[in-house]
């Protein structure tokens, strides 16, 4: 199941793309397209810009706090090359599992590594769900039954619990709860996570500011307080890995919500189509940084080619 699991992800974002195409004909798709205009692009670059730094200093608070070295350059760096990564590959985690691994073989522990990076992008997942709790408990989305109350939340805590247990009895994922728990523990700061929760929310402050513009450039005339709920619901939509760089659920779950809110389901997947490209365009960036990076590390390799070819010529020297 783990050989096909990839590429049934894959299949499942194109049957979504392919319904919501079929449904809502291919308009839609192309309206996004012609939407995007020179002040969405620079919008989105600024926009972009503004989030990678604060995620990446989000990732050095956590980094350091854990013993592993990182500057902020190198963050900021790495951290728009996982974005587009994960911009342009299925699942849209891959960009954030080559900068942990890289990144602890480079502090020389890469479990540590993973682990900071996991803690770092779960602190943005909690604050987004925090703000998203918040949003719908004091501007629950019109038409969308998205109101919670307690024995919603009873059986979602019951389920993490459930699961949590049962992760317990199998020893591996034992061994990497407890080094993580024990990491966890000394992220519990009051040097560190006010920072990562502060920079955390400013991040996704950023991310509403990207939907909005999309949402403009796409036409729609809704209020903020109209958008504010389905635009939260759809950062957290995105997280789930069923995806082609990002599109698939993101759309499907706009189209319904802006036709639940009586926004029209046309426009939410356009607005869909719009974010989607301008999310690229933010983390274009990163292709700056992979092709310096691949030049550095061919400029490298030509070097110990160069020692190598020297050694020969100087062991070929004293042998005559």
């Amino acid at each position: 199941m783990k050989k096909f699991w990839p590429w049934l992800r894959l299949l499942l974002a194109v049957a979504i793309l392919v319904g919501l195409g079929v449904r809502l004909g291919t308009g839609a798709f192309l309206d996004g397209l012609r939407a995007i205009d020179a002040f969405s692009v620079t919008a989105a670059l600024a926009i972009g810009l503004v989030t990678t730094v604060l995620s990446a200093g989000r990732w050095v608070l956590v980094a350091r706090r854990l013993g592993l070295s990182l500057s902020l350059g190198t963050a900021i760096s790495d951290y728009y090359r996982a974005q587009l990564v994960n911009a342009v590959l299925p699942a849209g985690v891959l960009g954030d599992v080559h900068r942990a691994v890289s990144h602890g073989r480079q502090a020389g522990d890469v479990g540590r590594g993973v682990r900071a990076v996991f803690f770092e992008r779960f602190a943005g997942q909690l604050v987004l769900v925090g703000i998203g709790v918040a949003v719908l408990l004091t501007h629950p989305a019109a038409g969308l039954g998205l109101d919670l109350d307690a024995t919603t939340a009873g059986l979602v805590l019951t389920g993490l619990a459930v699961a949590a247990v049962a992760g317990w009895r199998i020893r591996p994922v034992r061994r990497i709860l407890v080094s993580t728990l024990a990491d966890g523990i000394r992220l519990l700061s009051l040097k560190t996570w006010p920072a990562v929760l502060g920079l955390s929310a400013a991040a996704v402050a950023g991310y509403v500011a990207m939907f909005v513009v999309a949402a403009r450039a796409a036409g729609s005339q809704a209020t903020i307080a109209q958008l504010a709920p389905v635009v939260v619901l759809a950062l957290l939509i995105m997280a789930i890995p069923v995806n082609i760089g990002g599109f698939g659920p993101r759309e499907a779950f706009l189209a319904v919500a802006f036709g639940a809110a009586g926004l029209g389901a046309q426009q939410g997947f356009t607005t869909g189509i719009v974010y989607g490209v301008l999310a690229l365009v933010a983390a274009l960036p990163g292709a700056v940084v992979l092709f310096l990076s691949r030049r550095a590390e061919t400029e490298q390799a030509e070097v110990v080619a160069e020692r190598l070819d020297e050694s020969r010529e100087q062991e070929l020297a004293l042998a005559r």
